[in-house]
């Protein structure tokens, strides 16, 4: 297939453009490189991929030098008129879209951001699906679009009514902007709610990057929840492996499903919505005691209270994927972990 990813400077976007080149897809990857986080994380991992820095310009396709079936094009997805030109040129037979402006709490003091990426860029990328004749859209949403819901693991029949930050409000937004678009228009939306993510080339933004960076560096790490969190930590090759699937399995209409009694999760519709994550929760602490095995340190912790627009546990349903895909994670923690900062001294030469 011909496969358009967004987010190919990001975590989860990059680790997917380079699954779908070694199996022999052709991919475009867009990215707009922006300054969240560090840009040489960004920019690293381009280089990865076959893509120099110093090749980039705005609105330019550039060529992998390691990939002849990789490109890649640094854009804006809120820039619609070149959304709608590359489109029209390459004539895509599947879109996965991982671009994103991401965090919980960024969006408390930048919430234009998440508007501008996370909604109007979404609308483009749905428009031009529409008018180019794509079929096959799979999206990130996130674990986040739970919200207030207290009831686990969390089941994509579950209500998300009640978000509490506006990074977790877009994502549903995307959610129902797809449904939309599956509904009147037959474009095949497939909704991905990301389970706390993590693993080689992740985001210095997540607590295993900063823990990481913090206890090389002998400095206390911040625990909220006074270390009461628990999180459905889920490797990045299991993510990619139910990303891939799913690209494979565009959504179909689900004939058992009644407007009397709806699934918030399917519709009569091409739609669909799947967790992925690893269908374990696992306390804070003991993937901290993790990090400190696989360093070989003990990290002072400085312990705070939940912080606003966090939620204190997540846990994934994944009996759909599982059921729909033959999806199931594999990869012990401590294993991942170890992974990451196999990667992490080898980037950073530490």
């Amino acid at each position: 297939m011909k496969i358009l990813v967004t987010g190919t400077a990001g975590f989860i976007g990059f680790h997917l453009a380079q699954r779908l080149v070694a199996r022999g897809d052709e991919v475009v990857g867009l990215d707009n490189i922006n300054d969240y986080y560090d840009v040489n994380v960004k920019y690293g991992r381009l280089a990865e991929a076959g893509i120099a820095r110093e090749s980039l310009a705005y609105g330019k396709l550039v060529q992998s030098s390691t990939s002849a079936n990789y490109r890649f094009i640094q854009l804006q997805l809120e820039d619609k008129e070149a959304i709608d030109t590359l489109f029209a040129a390459e004539q895509f037979d599947a879109v996965c879209n991982l671009a994103a402006q991401a965090g919980v709490r960024y969006s408390l003091t930048n919430p234009q951001a998440y508007i501008d990426s996370n909604i109007v860029g979404f609308i483009n990328l749905l428009e031009a699906c529409r008018h180019f004749g794509v079929k096959n859209l799979s999206y990130a949403s996130s674990s986040s679009v739970y919200g207030l819901n207290e009831a686990l693991p969390f089941a994509t029949t579950h209500n998300v009514d009640h978000p509490i930050s506006l990074y977790a409000a877009s994502k549903k937004s995307n959610e129902l902007m797809a449904h939309t678009y599956s509904h009147l228009f037959g474009i095949r939306t497939t909704g991905l709610r990301f389970f706390t993510v993590y693993g080689p080339w992740g985001r210095p933004d997540m607590a295993l990057f900063l823990f990481t960076k913090a206890a090389l560096a002998g400095e206390p790490i911040k625990v909220f929840n006074h270390g009461n969190m628990r999180r459905d930590f889920t490797y990045i090759d299991d993510i990619i492996e139910g990303v891939v699937r799913v690209i494979d399995n565009p959504a179909s209409a689900d004939p058992s499903w009644s407007g009397a009694d709806p699934n918030p999760g399917s519709s009569s519709a091409p739609y669909k919505i799947y967790n992925i994550g690893n269908n374990n929760t696992v306390k804070l602490l003991d993937f901290i005691e993790a990090i400190e095995k696989a360093l070989g340190v003990t990290i002072e912790k400085e312990y705070l209270p939940l912080q606003a627009g966090d939620v204190p546990a997540t846990f994934a349903n994944v009996d759909d994927l599982v059921e729909d895909m033959d999806y199931k994670p594999s990869t012990p923690v401590q294993q991942g972990i170890d992974n990451f900062v196999a990667w992490y001294r080898e980037f950073f030469k530490v």
